[in-house]
């Protein structure tokens, strides 16, 4: 069986994704973003791509899928930039395997 990728996002920052052959799934509102997450989440996706703005306006809903191997969470910039939240998350979870902050 094979899993799929997504990205969840606005319109302007996910299109870009379809050429690649992933799919992609733009929200407008946060309610929206909070329920395509979930239902990705429900079936075959193991990594769902979710722009830090989108992120920033669902925070629990992410944090519910940190805790979990499947799938994957992964926070990426907009186009309109970076809210260095993606990195802040690698970050914590590096000190957290090492012990100590090494990035």
């Amino acid at each position: 069986m094979y899993k799929k990728i997504g990205v969840v996002g606005d319109k302007d920052s996910v299109l870009a994704f379809k050429a690649l052959g992933i799919d992609v799934f733009p929200v407008v509102e946060a309610e929206e973003a909070r329920k395509t997450v979930d239902r990705l989440a429900a079936t075959d996706y193991a990594v769902i791509f979710v722009t830090e703005q989108v992120a920033s306006t669902i925070e629990e809903t992410i944090d519910r899928y940190t805790k979990q191997v499947l799938p994957a969470v992964i926070l990426i910039p907009s186009n309109q930039g970076t809210l260095n939240i993606g990195m802040q998350r690698i970050s914590d979870n590096v000190e957290k395997a090492v012990g100590v902050n090494i990035l």
